[in-house]
């Protein structure tokens, strides 16, 4: 699709990685190093967002998985692994919603099925609220720290820094609509795919509950919690990621 960014390493079966709020292709980093070896890495910046900022946002979920199935139609890839964080979980539930045949293994990261995000630091109206009184360079001063147990200490928190360089406040504010109107409850039980949950136990964006209710209502899944890692586990301990990642795709 025009102008989005899609990053392409590696060879071998497709998997596709599908970042969150605030986040870009780069927020990969560590796992297109490792997974490039074993996989065909793909990793899009969704619309407005990282490598992608020139491209008009997108208000709706829909519409983003919507985006991500088309990149992968016009680059002929007909199936593959996907894995979405964040934000992006709620892309990848909804792309299994949408294509579900696609999808080969799923894997929802540090995600939920309900689009106000239950239990979450601040409410979705809270944090358009914020970013309309502050603007968006105190919204991503302010709210990427605390993805992680280190906060901006964090070896790869300049990942979280580069990735909204050029974002705008219409960006993150659509992206903040696009979750909180969104829902994917009702459609768990008919997710088919084989699906690992992963979470981090102090995340502060989703809690405990959140990812027991994808556990408890999708039927072929499983969970893995990491010990003393916040919203950010792909970075705050990527080779113990990556290496779950690796053994559950080719298991």
């Amino acid at each position: 699709m025009q102008d989005i960014y899609i990053d392409d390493q590696g060879n071998g079966f497709p998997l596709v990685l599908v970042h969150g709020f605030l986040g870009s292709s780069e927020m990969w980093k560590p796992q297109k190093e490792f997974l490039s070896k074993y996989f065909r890495v793909i990793t899009p910046a969704l619309p407005g967002f990282g490598e992608s900022y020139k491209v008009k946002s997108q208000s709706s979920i829909n519409e983003m998985a919507q985006t991500v199935i088309k990149c992968m139609k016009e680059m002929n890839i007909e199936k593959f692994n996907l894995l979405g964080h964040s934000m992006g979980g709620m892309i990848v539930q909804e792309m299994a919603k949408i294509s579900g045949d696609k999808i080969n293994k799923l894997i929802c990261y540090a995600t939920g099925s309900v689009g106000n995000i239950p239990g979450r630091f601040e409410t979705i109206d809270t944090s358009r609220e914020r970013l309309r009184k502050e603007g968006i360079k105190e919204t991503v001063k302010r709210v990427p720290k605390k993805w992680f147990v280190e906060a901006d200490k964090a070896k790869y928190f300049y990942l979280c820094v580069n990735a909204v360089k050029k974002i705008t406040e219409e960006t993150a504010d659509n992206a903040l609509i696009a979750m909180k109107n969104w829902r994917g409850l009702e459609n768990l039980k008919n997710i088919k795919n084989n699906t690992l949950i992963i979470w981090g136990d102090k995340d502060l964006s989703y809690n405990f509950d959140q990812v027991d209710i994808l556990n408890k209502n999708i039927p072929n899944s499983e969970m893995k919690i990491f010990k003393n890692c916040s919203h950010n586990v792909h970075l705050e301990k990527p080779e113990e990621f990556n290496r779950i990642v690796l053994s559950y795709l080719n298991k």
